[in-house]
Parts: C-alpha cells; structure tokens; sequence
C-alpha cells in the first residue's frame, strides 16, 4: 500500500477486539456498513482477505492476524507521538526514556527517580522506565531508543558512556530451617550443594552464578526458574530452595517473609552500577539532568535496609 489508512487499521482493530462489526461501529461512532467498505478496500489493496465469521463472531484470517499486530504496534508509535508532542506544546521541558535492569530497578532506582521528579525544577520532566537486560539496555543506547540506561558494570560498554551509580551487595535468602541458616555469612561454593531457584538464563546475574560454579568446580542446581525476585523469594519463603539476590531486596523481604539473608563472601559478590549514555553532550537537557542527579544520588550515603 502506498498511502497507509490509519483510520482503517484502527476500525479493523476495534474489530477485532470486539468481535463484532456492530459492536465496533458503535464504539467508533461510525456505520457498520463503512467499516465493513473500509475493510473491504484493505483487503482488495492487500489482495487477501482479512476476515472471516466463526462461531464466536468475527475473526480475523492469518494474513489478517498478521496486519492486526503491526497494526497495534503501529497505532501505539503514533499514540506516543501524540502525547509527546501534546506534552511539550503543554509546556513541558522534556522526557527521558530510561532502560534499566531489573536488579537496579528492584533496589534503588525507583526512589531515586520519584526523589528526582519530586524536586520543583524537574517538575516539568517526564520519566518513562522500561526494564531490560543489561546487553538490550546497551543497545538499545547505541541505536537511540533510550536515551539513559542503567546496568551493571560488567557488561561491554564500548561506544558508550558511563558513570558510577550505587553498588550492592549479593547474598543468600534461605528458609530459617534450612542448614545453611545457621550461618551468618558464606562462599557461593558452599551453597552448591543445595538446590536453588534463580532467575532465567538471560539474566545477568544467572551467567554470573553458572560462571562461579564453573570455577569452583561444581554447578548450580536448580529447583525452579522464575521471572523475578519477587517470585525467587516466594519460593524460599516455602522451604522449597536457596536463592542468590541482591541483599537490599533480600532484607527488604526478610521479615515480611520470614526468611534469613546471608551475605556472600565472594569478591564477585559486590556489583557496581553505571549509568549509560551515548554522548553526554549532546542529551537532552531533561536526560542531562537525570545523569547528573543519578550520579550525585550514589556519591550519597544509603541507608541501610529496614
């Protein structure tokens, strides 16, 4: 198609969802019968038909469930457009799309941005956060669909950057009766003959715990995969196996959960964080201050976990 119909794709995914023309037309304000010649002409453009009647109403066929999906992403682009251009015509001074991983968002990065947005003159900012993996977030900055990230500090940063953000601390949250809770601190190496329950395989911290195992001569045996920590503690809070999280988030838990947090004694064990960016320079001013105010916020003394 040479000239794309947005109007179009928005009936025929209004459609789609409703299973139904009339129920479209409806919500659109429009007549079933222009939808429908709408339709129609998509589907003479495209050479293919894009619906068909079942049982439970109107669906759409495989080529149609493939447009559908462009479609959807396409009109969320433009949505964004929209709200971004309406935001700076409304007066405000900028946007800063953050990616970050999931340890530094489940730590301390949420309250640094809400700190960050709370003060008068960052007002104007807004903040989108989308959580990644430390490769994606380095990528994502070298082809410009963020503008800020933060990751963890092992990850290949060339092209990029950077500057130094909070450190943690890894430890190991085990149910108060497993044996190793007697222990007040430990090596990795000793946990290995436990089962644990840990993050994917794409997770930063997954290769970190397979690569230790590795030079301890031993190898991480899993009981469960989950998503997140949340999830990871869950599971020690069931006496069902240990896990390795980040201390901060373990303590976080520890007492709604009824769980003990030992520290690693590992050197590995203590991360950095860095915050990311392409060109200091040439950001953005709203980004420029959100690294500014990132950096300073780790210079800061953190309390300690209640």
């Amino acid at each position: 198609m040479k000239d794309l119909d947005i109007k179009s794709l928005r009936l025929l995914v209004a459609v789609c969802e409703h299973q139904n023309i009339k129920r479209a037309a409806e919500q659109s304000h429009i007549e079933p019968s222009a939808i429908s010649k709408r339709i129609a002409q998509l589907e003479e453009a495209l050479g293919t038909p894009l619906l068909m009647r079942g049982r439970r109403g109107v669906l759409p066929t495989p080529a149609g469930e493939a447009l559908l999906q462009h479609a959807r992403t396409l009109l969320f682009t433009l949505e964004r457009l929209e709200q971004d251009v309406a935001a700076l015509s409304g007066g405000i001074k900028g946007q800063v799309r953050l990616a970050a991983s999931a340890s530094a968002i489940a730590e301390t990065l949420l309250d640094d941005v809400a700190a960050f947005m709370r003060e008068a003159e960052h007002r104007d900012i807004r903040v989108d956060i989308e959580e990644q993996l430390s490769r994606d977030i380095v990528r994502g900055l070298r082809e410009g669909t963020a503008s800020v990230g933060v990751c963890w500090d092992n990850v290949d940063v060339s092209g990029l950057q950077h500057r130094p953000y909070h450190s943690d601390q890894l430890a190991l949250a085990v149910h108060p009766q497993h044996p190793l809770a007697r222990e007040e601190r430990l090596r990795f190496d000793q946990t290995l003959g436990h089962e644990h329950v840990g993050l994917p395989p794409s997770a930063a911290v997954h290769a970190l715990l397979q690569r230790a195992a590795g030079q301890s001569g031993g190898a991480v045996a899993y009981r469960a995969i989950v998503s997140n920590f949340d999830a990871a503690l869950r599971v020690v809070a069931a006496g069902l196996a240990i896990s390795v999280v980040p201390a901060q988030v373990g303590q976080r838990y520890a007492a709604m959960l009824g769980i003990r947090v030992l520290p690693l004694a590992d050197d590995w064990a203590h991360r950095r964080f860095i915050v990311c960016f392409r060109d200091f320079d040439t950001l953005q001013p709203a980004a420029r201050r959100m690294v500014e105010y990132l950096h300073a916020r780790a210079q800061e003394p953190q309390a300690a976990p209640a």
